[in-house]
């Protein structure tokens, strides 16, 4: 009985954890184009997130914060001027019996590391020169322009390298990470079926060859499989007229504490490091459509992406609005029943269906940008005309969902 007790009340208190994220890098050896990807799917009690463009360090940056942070002092994933970009996802079996009351550094320790680091070595020195206690326990997911990419499991004391670029650790090119540490404590943390269901659509993708930002970003953010059920929702549902059709969510990748994506997609040598994309779906990633943005475009990032102090980004106001009626059901556990058929159905009227149509001309027009943009140069008036475009685009897009 004590054990059902400690079981029930650890569930109790996961449900109040927040940045239970699942995330990937991805080396460039083995992607569709050449370049590095690091990948986070963000889950957090903080719905509201916005994008932020940063000149308080060594280097410029732009990151995901949530929208109530009016001074940007924690930041949940991001990338700078030089190239170097990070994101995370906390772990729950490591610093176990630490009894220190300095925690949960990880926003402020990204927002450092993009201030300050260029390279991965950079990185590793910002770590080691960090004080013990260290206040953290994550997985920090890291590129650079010099095409390393790598996670770093982090605890209060000490680290340990995973590198996406060495065939001993990364057979097939990328490393994935949910919410335990493989240098953790064995069987003890969160995420164990989100982790086989990735590990799943990262192998399928890497065999086919269609290891892309795209693909990340539609099929996994926006995935409805279940692992241990062996059932894909997404693909079942796409038969079935619109209805009342609900399927618990709560094992899959993106589930009702979803909140947002952020996708970095690097350079490949020799192209400029401020041209690394920064793909974000700022929002319930299946009710969220994915805009792309750069460093080398400024301060003015898309209107529909940003807000003034503790304010929410436009966007994110509009997926939350979607969200809901994913969502209806409002009383005890109602939050776990996703009416996935507002997402798919036999009609092709559902939300992901909609939005994708719309993301095909998005991605396509982006990788035409990306392509003059390295070989021809470009300027900040470039990209902010792109901004404008896609700002139009979003908003049209949302007048008819």
């Amino acid at each position: 009985m004590k054990n059902l007790f400690a079981t029930l009340l650890a569930l109790l208190l996961f449900s109040f954890i927040s940045d239970a994220c699942t995330t990937a890098v991805i080396s460039g050896k083995y992607t569709a184009n050449g370049r590095p990807i690091i990948w986070k799917l963000r889950d957090t009690e903080s719905f509201e997130n916005k994008m932020r463009y940063f000149t308080d360090g060594k280097y410029d940056y732009i990151g995901m914060i949530n929208s109530n942070d009016a001074k940007g002092e924690q930041v949940w994933g991001g990338s700078n001027a030089a190239g170097f970009a990070i994101m995370n996802s906390a772990s729950f079996n490591v610093n176990m019996g630490d009894t220190t009351s300095f925690k949960d550094q990880e926003g402020y320790f990204m927002k450092e590391a993009l201030m300050k680091c260029a390279t991965l070595a950079d990185f590793e020195k910002l770590i080691e020169e960090r004080p013990v206690p260290k206040g953290l326990a994550a997985h920090f997911g890291v590129l650079d322009a010099n095409g390393g990419v790598a996670f770093y499991e982090v605890n209060n004391r000490t680290y340990t390298k995973f590198d996406a670029n060495d065939p001993a650790q990364a057979p097939n090119g990328y490393i994935i990470r949910t919410n335990y540490s493989f240098t953790g404590k064995k069987d003890v943390g969160y995420g164990f079926i989100r982790f086989q269901t990735a590990q799943d659509l990262f192998y399928l993708a890497d065999a086919m060859g269609q290891l892309s930002s795209r693909t990340i970003l539609q099929d996994f953010s926006r995935c409805l499989k279940h692992a241990v059920l062996d059932v894909d929702y997404r693909k079942e549902y796409s038969t079935v007229p619109k209805g009342q059709h609900f399927v618990n969510s709560g094992d899959m990748i993106t589930r009702h504490g979803s909140s947002s994506t952020i996708l970095i997609e690097g350079v490949a040598k020799g192209e400029a490091p401020d041209l690394s994309t920064i793909w974000t779906m700022v929002g319930f990633p299946n009710t969220s459509i994915c805009l792309p943005v750069w460093l080398k475009g400024g301060k003015n990032l898309p209107e529909v992406l940003v807000a003034d102090g503790e304010l929410n980004c436009e966007l994110n106001q509009m997926a939350m609005k979607l969200k809901d009626r994913c969502y209806p059901i409002k009383r005890s556990a109602g939050y776990k029943y996703l009416n996935v058929s507002e997402l798919i159905n036999r009609e092709g009227t559902g939300i992901i269906q909609q939005l994708e149509a719309i993301e095909k001309q998005v991605f396509s027009s982006t990788e035409e940008k990306l392509n003059e943009w390295h070989c021809n140069g470009c300027n900040k008036k470039d990209i902010e005309a792109y901004y404008q475009w896609l700002d139009q685009v979003t908003k049209e897009t949302y007048e008819t969902l």
